[in-house]
């Protein structure tokens, strides 16, 4: 077993499913063990939308900027076209460069408006201003369940911490990494993208409490698997 799926199955036993993408329609947002998730092309562009207002920002500020375009009747990509840019400005404020975040949203919505359904490659995604690799495969993953892992800040340290990757390793040969081991041993789709899904999240979990503050990885208890 390679050292990946080690702190899969590790991860897993210790913190369970973790129902990742949050859902402002699901109760407490996440839905474990409920991977029918998107349900419609609302909650694809919902996924879409708060990937793009997580960068550099904690998912808990992103909830509250969700949150305020619920309730003002704005989350809805049709609706937030035509909203006044200042009152967009100010309803994700707390996902921070408001301004910045304002264009990307209204760029990514020019582009998803002419999708008509089809699922977009990662190519394409790369190309709209503001939408950078993780955003990208958030996107794919969570958005548009295509198999695309997610690597963050979290994954990286975690690796590093375990010599798994160099720390001048770039996203996209860690991302290449995941793909490669966790495909030699899942061969369908459908369990590769739920796997890809968890893992990612499970990272997450995992990390808030070892990998958010320096020294990272002080009493990381992968150490009893990855050093055996």
């Amino acid at each position: 077993m390679n050292n990946l799926f080690k702190i899969y199955n590790k991860l897993y036993d210790v913190y369970g499913p973790q129902g990742w993408w949050p859902f402002m329609e699901v109760p407490n947002y996440y839905h474990k063990l409920d991977y029918s998730y998107p349900k419609n092309e609302n909650q694809i562009f919902e996924v879409c939308l708060a990937s793009i207002l997580t960068q550099n920002r904690s998912f808990k500020q992103v909830v509250q900027s969700l949150t305020n375009l619920k309730e003002s009747n704005f989350l809805d990509y049709k609706k937030i076209k035509k909203m006044p840019l200042d009152k967009l400005k100010e309803l994700i404020k707390p996902s921070g460069y408001s301004n910045q975040k304002s264009q990307y949203v209204l760029n990514f919505i020019d582009f998803f408006e002419k999708l008509n359904g089809r699922v977009p490659s990662r190519e394409e995604l790369l190309n709209i201003k503001g939408v950078g690799e993780e955003t990208a495969d958030s996107m794919l993953l969570y958005g548009f369940k295509q198999p695309h892992f997610k690597v963050d800040a979290y994954t990286k340290r975690l690796l590093v911490n375990y010599k798994i990757v160099d720390e001048k390793a770039k996203y996209i040969d860690i991302k290449k990494l995941f793909e490669k081991e966790i495909k030699k041993k899942i061969k369908e789709e459908d369990e590769l993208i739920l796997v890809y899904q968890e893992f990612h999240a499970l990272i997450v979990c995992h990390s808030k409490l070892y990998y958010s503050k320096q020294p990272y990885g002080n009493g990381c208890f992968l150490n009893e698997i990855l050093n055996n």
